[in-house]
């Protein structure tokens, strides 16, 4: 059964699901999944950690938080993956995902 991916409360910040697309023309959140995660389009390719690097420092840059306050916690390489923002409230990062709602 999938799973839905909501914001939540982590360790001081907040954690919600990202669903990536590789080597696109430009680097932009497209969307949401009905499942609550995010779709965001990079340009750079999966391989050698190009993208998570990319999608770290995009994150960072929408948030206003350092790149180092942004970590994948779960699918690093792949295409799925969970993100945690430390020192973002989950209410900040919802009213930030709700522009793709």
């Amino acid at each position: 059964m999938p799973r839905d991916f909501e914001i939540t409360d982590a360790r001081h910040g907040a954690a919600f699901g990202v669903r990536v697309v590789t080597d696109a023309d430009e680097v932009a959140v497209v969307g949401m999944f009905p499942d609550g995660s995010l779709q965001i389009h990079l340009t750079e390719p999966l391989d050698m950690g190009r993208a998570d690097a990319q999608l770290i420092a995009f994150l960072a840059e929408q948030l206003s938080v350092d790149p180092s306050r942004v970590a994948i916690v779960a699918g690093a390489g792949g295409p799925n993956k969970l993100i945690s923002v430390e020192g973002v409230s989950p209410a900040t990062v919802d009213a930030w995902l709700s522009r793709w709602r």
